[in-house]
C-alpha cells in the first residue's frame, strides 16, 4: 500500500531539507539505517549527507485516492525524496 511521507532534516545554520513523496513501507524499511549523500543542495561547500532513521520521516496519509491525485496532478514527489540519494 501507498503512503504520502514527508521528509525533513534540520542541518543547523546552513538550513533545512525536505520533501514530500510517495513509497511503500517495504522500500522505507529497507532504507532505514542506509546512507543518504544530498550533495551540496544547500549551497556550495554544504555537502550534506547523513543516515535516514525513522524519525526523519512522517507519514502524512495512507489515504489511497488522495495519493492518486498527488501523483496525478504533482508527481511522485516534491522537494527532495531522500530515497533518491541512498548511497550504498
Amino acid at each position: 500500500m501507498k503512503k504520502l511521507y514527508k521528509f525533513y532534516w534540520d542541518c543547523g545554520r546552513q538550513g533545512s531539507v525536505g520533501g514530500i513523496f510517495i513509497s511503500n513501507e517495504k522500500t522505507i524499511s529497507a532504507a532505514l539505517g542506509k546512507n543518504c549523500y544530498l550533495g551540496e543542495v544547500l549551497g556550495k561547500h554544504s555537502e550534506i549527507y547523513g543516515t535516514l532513521d525513522e524519525k526523519d520521516l512522517t507519514v502524512l496519509t495512507d489515504d489511497q485516492d488522495f495519493i492518486e491525485k498527488f501523483e496525478k496532478y504533482i508527481g511522485k514527489s516534491t522537494g527532495h525524496n531522500p530515497l533518491n540519494y541512498i548511497s550504498e
